[in-house]
């Protein structure tokens, strides 16, 4: 990639945060909206997990493959295929006329999907060289998802009372458009010196392993037994195939050598937390403001901006901290917060009074702000530029995976406790195990973020760094001499 001036980087900053802000605010928007799809395409719980998890999970199973394919044939060429079929898969979903087709269109648009934050994040990688510079920079893309969070319930709030649900999926259209315009326009090609060869077959193993988990997780309130174990056996089989296949190859799709690095380890098991409590955090409250307190939602998406405050708030600041002062405060923050929130709800009952609802979304929204930026920072810090397309897609891919989880996970628990019959005087009794996962998540995050940024993990990273950077190319000089 040619150097460019601060003016032109920071143009191009601009333009990939455009399609973190259409992906992210796609997915606060949807879980405001998710009460008013129930009823008017008359679906179950297991249908509103899929509405949300059949985009992650393709998402999370092609990040990598869009991570490696960018470095191979050029960022800026899949970055713009990308925004076209998520537009497109936007337009769809749109014109949905039944759940099936919702779930399908969601589909479409998690290729595009796919093709945008791993892509988006490589090239931010490679303009911003300085790492101070490039922490920064990585704070203010964490910042969109603040940004998403704050403006995703009252703009889905909104939209859903005076429209429809599908006018939700129409605010890509223009922003996805002129991302696209200002791309073709700003956005300089790059590549990898060494190309990577396609790994087919670890690709079909990583959809075959999280599809059937996801679906052994979300149907296994209502499937039988045995076909539950079933695909839970394939998910098994799957992982262990995986992991046998990739240590043969000399390319593969995940190099598992990335997670002898305690720090970048570390970054995809917070991700894989961080998001499932968010996932998780966001399916709950929507359920429990609309379909238990009756609100619209508007006034829903109003009672979540607190949290969505405290997360645009807080993502940039930790950004700063982890450019000045490394990962670890902002981890411990985020662990505690999250914690903290969890078992709020879960121990306390806290939804169940105003005073409490408020202070959860706040310490949640805190302890979100803080977890993303040392995520992206960790994983893509340390690790040699030719992969900071691969690096960057596992991250987004730990994201993506705990987003799915957190989704099927909590939306099983809950289903398994709560009544039919009488949703609303058992919902909070049956969501209280969910909250408890939750504050799980949370601890994880702070016992993770504790142990995984110290000198000892430092010093994982560098050697994990030494054993990634390709062997030098040795020559001869004119007089035969080794050079």
């Amino acid at each position: 990639m040619p150097e460019l001036s601060p003016r032109h980087r920071m143009l191009v900053l601009a333009i990939c945060c455009m399609s973190l802000l259409i992906v992210s605010l796609d997915n606060t928007v949807l879980n405001v909206a998710l009460p008013s799809m129930q009823k008017e395409l008359h679906a179950s719980l297991a249908g509103l997990q899929w509405t949300i998890d059949a985009y992650t999970l393709v998402l999370a199973s092609l990040l990598m493959l869009a991570g490696s394919t960018a470095d191979r044939i050029g960022r800026r060429k899949v970055f713009i295929a990308g925004l076209v079929i998520f537009t497109l898969g936007s337009l769809l979903c749109s014109l949905a006329p039944n759940l099936e087709s919702l779930v399908a269109f969601r589909m479409v648009q998690a290729v595009g999907g796919s093709m945008l934050n791993p892509v988006a994040m490589s090239i931010i990688t490679n303009t911003f060289t300085d790492p101070r510079e490039r922490a920064r920079a990585i704070g203010a893309w964490g910042s969109v998802v603040g940004i998403s969070m704050a403006l995703g319930p009252l703009v889905g709030g909104l939209l859903v009372d005076s429209v429809g649900w599908r006018s939700i999926f129409w605010i890509n259209l223009p922003v996805g458009l002129a991302a696209l315009l200002l791309t073709l326009r700003y956005v300089p090609e790059s590549r990898a010196p060494k190309a990577r060869r396609p790994d087919p077959v670890g690709q079909l193993l990583v959809i075959a392993l999280l599809g059937s988990l996801t679906y052994a997780i979300i149907e296994a309130p209502t499937s039988g037994a045995v076909k539950i174990v079933a695909f839970g056996a394939v998910a098994v089989a799957s992982l262990i195939g995986f992991l046998r296949y990739e240590r043969r190859r000399d390319e593969p799709l995940i190099d598992l050598r990335f997670f002898r690095s305690a720090p970048f380890s570390g970054a995809t098991v917070i991700a894989v937390c961080g998001f499932a409590a968010l996932s998780g955090f966001l399916f709950l409250s929507t359920l429990y403001l609309q379909n238990v307190r009756g609100l619209d939602a508007l006034h829903a998406g109003l009672w979540m901006l607190p949290m969505a405050a405290m997360c645009f708030v807080c993502a940039p600041l930790s950004g700063r901290l982890v450019g000045s002062r490394g990962p670890r405060l902002p981890l411990l923050i985020a662990g505690v917060a999250m914690t903290a929130s969890g078992v709020l709800f879960a121990a306390f009952e806290g939804e169940t009074s105003n005073t409490t609802l408020v202070i959860g979304y706040v310490l949640f929204g805190l302890g979100f702000g803080f977890v993303n930026a040392p995520i992206t920072n960790t994983a893509v810090s340390g690790m040699p530029r030719a992969q900071a397309g691969v690096a960057s897609a596992i991250a987004s891919t730990s994201r993506q995976i705990g987003g799915t989880l957190g989704v099927a996970v909590i939306g099983a628990v809950l289903a398994s406790g709560v009544s039919t019959t009488a949703y609303k005087d058992t919902f909070v009794a049956a969501a209280a195990p969910a909250w408890w996962i939750i504050a799980g998540c949370g601890l994880a995050v702070l016992l993770l973020g504790a142990l995984t940024s110290g000198a000892w993990a430092r010093k994982t990273a560098e050697q994990t760094a030494a054993r990634l950077q390709p062997e030098p190319v040795r020559t001869r000089d004119s007089t035969g001499v080794q050079a």
